[in-house]
């Protein structure tokens, strides 16, 4: 596919790839979004943006690999250009939090057209780190440090992180049995008012806010007035909409050093180094940075301006607009934890659980999918393979296969703990499988009595039907956890193909990549 905006770009898919016309429109924007404006209107890519969507770059990016840790990442990148070093500083998942994918949001970075090096969510405060590191070493100048550097311009409403839509919060219900070690909800907003449409296989931004208990023991230990004034708003409106309360950033650190001395000053600048002096960085989120450095006296302008911007969390589409139109679900599992005795809470993950009630607005953006998507031909068969919450993206799938009345067969592999408890959606997924929607629904279940069960272990047990399935075209799909349960899926799916493609080990990882290039193995992962 050739992407045109007012001038021809670059070939960035192939004409076969599996995209539908919307989403081809849609990539249209997405590469016109990575251009530079000027009076004249639409410039050309810079050189770095140019060559990472071409593709020139031709080293293969060996570290794009979510399950590498960042030493390994950057050890691959040794000896390479800088685009080619920030791009192996991110976490490789390619979700689109930050706006771009891992590679353009790098190159962007490269070339000084993007100020922002905290995108990347999922890489947290050791890709920030790491790219501090390489802009400094390389002599990139972020555009935030030239004054000559434009405003990002904001992109259609309720389509980019920047300029998000207000949705209307309808409804949530549990998903768990009784029984159940997790807390999982399916969330439902109303899109109508908004006009908000949306492609299975996109995710949905939500811009949540901070707890309220949290905000107000942060205000409790730094001492401050609720209602004094920060950047034309109280403290407490801002700690709880603008800024983020979880890992501590370095800024705050530095800030603290500068305000207290000796040995307390010491291990203020080495946590702003990195350095854990004290072995507690794993506690050391806002909240409890305040009671570490009690004696720090900050002023409430300098604490917000310090952190760092709350970020919008995004989650996988578990609706189908073609069955559902105004109407959008997401599969979300509630992240509650404890460190020492202190609980912890996910931001967007209890808003949506507990805190936002029905009726009220909330901001809301969709985020197109870059190579996750169903195939353009209807007639093709899809194999799906999304235990937990990974099961979000296939629900949508099978909803709109059935919408649409796509004539190919469905595979969907599920797992969790305890069926009993665990087994979301079933009575959608036995209806389907009834229907012949679901042409197979295969079940692993980790904590029941028949021993632990994973859903690789149920591909390896169907191997030869799986394998029959893709040399008649399936594509396969992955949603989940990137580190471990993707690359466990992925093995897997190597070892079916040696044993009943009669391949060895080395043809087999190169089938699997052919399907890759292909646009035949897709992975959504975080």
């Amino acid at each position: 596919m050739t992407v045109q905006t007012a001038n021809p770009i670059v070939q960035v898919l192939p004409e076969t790839a599996p995209f539908s016309e919307e989403q081809r429109s849609w990539l249209n924007g997405f590469f016109a979004g990575l251009l530079s404006l000027d009076n004249a209107g639409v410039t050309a890519l810079s050189p770095a943006q140019n060559a990472a969507v071409m593709g020139k770059v031709d080293d293969g990016a060996p570290w794009h690999d979510p399950s590498l840790e960042l030493p390994q990442r950057m050890q691959l990148a040794e000896g390479k250009s800088l685009p080619r070093k920030l791009f192996a500083a991110m976490a490789q998942q390619d979700c689109g939090q930050c706006g771009y994918v891992c590679e353009t949001y790098s190159a962007a970075i490269a070339e000084g057209k993007e100020p922002r090096l905290n995108l990347c969510a999922p890489g947290g405060k050791d890709t920030l780190r790491m790219l501090k590191t390489l802009v400094e070493e390389g002599g990139s100048t972020p555009a935030a440090a030239t004054e000559a550097a434009p405003a990002a311009a904001l992109g259609p409403l309720g389509r980019c992180r920047e300029n998000p839509a207000m949705a209307t919060f309808l409804s949530r219900r549990k998903l768990n049995g009784e029984g159940s070690q997790k807390e999982t909800w399916h969330v439902e907003f109303d899109l109508s008012e908004c006009g908000l449409d949306y492609i299975v296989g996109d995710a949905f931004g939500i811009v949540a806010q901070n707890d309220p208990r949290l905000v107000d023991a942060v205000i409790a230990l730094l001492g401050a007035r609720p209602d004094a004034i920060v950047n034309g708003k109280t403290l407490r409106e801002a700690l709880i909409s603008d800024v983020s309360l979880g890992p501590a950033p370095d800024a705050l650190f530095q800030l603290i050093s500068y305000v207290t001395g000796g040995e307390t000053r010491t291990k203020a600048k080495r946590l702003a180094a990195g350095e854990d002096p004290d072995g507690d960085l794993d506690r050391l989120d806002v909240l409890g940075t305040l009671h570490k450095f009690g004696q720090a006296r900050l002023s409430a302008e300098a604490f917000v301006e310090a952190l760092d911007p709350l970020q919008p969390r995004l989650y996988s589409i578990s609706s189908s607009h073609n069955a559902t139109p105004g109407r959008i679900s997401l599969t979300v599992d509630t992240v509650r934890y404890s460190i020492g005795t202190r609980p912890r809470w996910g931001v967007a993950s209890t808003f949506l659980a507990e805190r936002v009630q029905p009726g009220d607005k909330v901001s809301v953006y969709v985020q197109r999918a870059y190579g996750f998507g169903l195939p353009q031909d209807p007639e093709t068969p899809v194999i799906m393979c999304g235990p937990g919450t990974g099961v979000a993206p296939f629900r949508a799938f099978l909803h709109d296969r059935r919408a649409t009345k796509a004539p190919g067969r469905n595979w969907l592999f599920f797992g969790h703990q305890r069926r009993a408890s665990d087994f979301f959606y079933e009575e959608e997924l036995t209806a389907m499988k009834e229907e012949g929607v679901l042409t197979n629904l295969t079940l692993a279940w980790s904590r029941d009595d028949t021993g632990k069960v994973y859903v690789q272990d149920r591909m390896r047990e169907r191997g030869a039907e799986l394998f029959a399935w893709l040399e008649e075209g399936a594509h396969f799909y992955v949603c989940g956890d990137a580190k471990r349960m993707a690359k466990d899926v992925e093995r897997a799916m190597v070892d079916v193909v040696a044993e009943y493609g009669k391949r060895s080990a080395d043809e087999a990882v190169a089938y699997v990549a052919a399907l890759k290039k292909a646009g035949r193995y897709q992975a959504d992962v975080y």
